[in-house]
């Protein structure tokens, strides 16, 4: 099965980005999300997130792929969601995302064309231009769309990181399911 198949016509250029990829570095708000922060009477704060990423997230990661997020907000709903889905790297309250950028690089030993950003507006420009993949969501900021190698075809919160770990593992041969994979 070919990408293509599933979601849309991909570029050369992207195909030949992702092969080299060991890292995927999500933003939350507007990618893992639809955006929207949804605050109850008490100050609680709510977010939703869609199993579909959550099952591709977990894909990529028992396909040997790093995975982190890096967030410019800090929320504890954030740490839970990403804890029960396996990622290891989260870095949450960074107002300037190449520093943990380049922890993360540091950290795991790879270069700029190893690593993968999937955003959706201004804090992640200076990121997406340094990644050897920066991918949009398709309701991102048009500069962030304009920055990108590849435009996903779903929005943020509504399967657009799936639509990126499809890519990622097809682009990898990797299965697109994995045993024991839940969201």
């Amino acid at each position: 099965m070919q990408f293509e198949d599933l979601y849309q016509p991909l570029s050369d250029d992207a195909k030949r980005r992702a092969k080299k990829i060991k890292l995927l570095i999500c933003d939350i708000d507007g990618v893992f999300s639809d955006g929207r922060i949804y605050l109850g009477n008490q100050g609680e704060e709510l977010k939703a997130f869609n199993t579909k990423d959550g099952f591709g997230i977990k894909a990529l990661i028992n396909s040997g792929f790093e995975v982190a997020v890096i967030t410019g907000r800090h929320s504890q709903i954030v740490q839970q969601r990403m804890t029960s889905l396996t990622v290891q790297h989260i870095y949450q309250g960074q107002e300037d995302k190449l520093i943990a950028y380049q922890q993360l690089k540091q950290k795991l030993a790879l270069s700029d064309e190893q690593i993968a950003y999937i955003g959706d507006d201004g804090p992640d420009m200076p990121v997406m231009e340094k990644v050897g993949f920066a991918v949009a969501v398709n309701d991102a900021h048009p500069l962030i769309k304009r920055l990108s190698h590849y435009v996903t075809q779903l929005p943020g919160g509504f399967g657009a990181v799936r639509e990126l770990t499809d890519l990622l593992m097809l682009e990898n041969n990797k299965p697109l399911t994995s045993e024991g994979t839940s969201s």
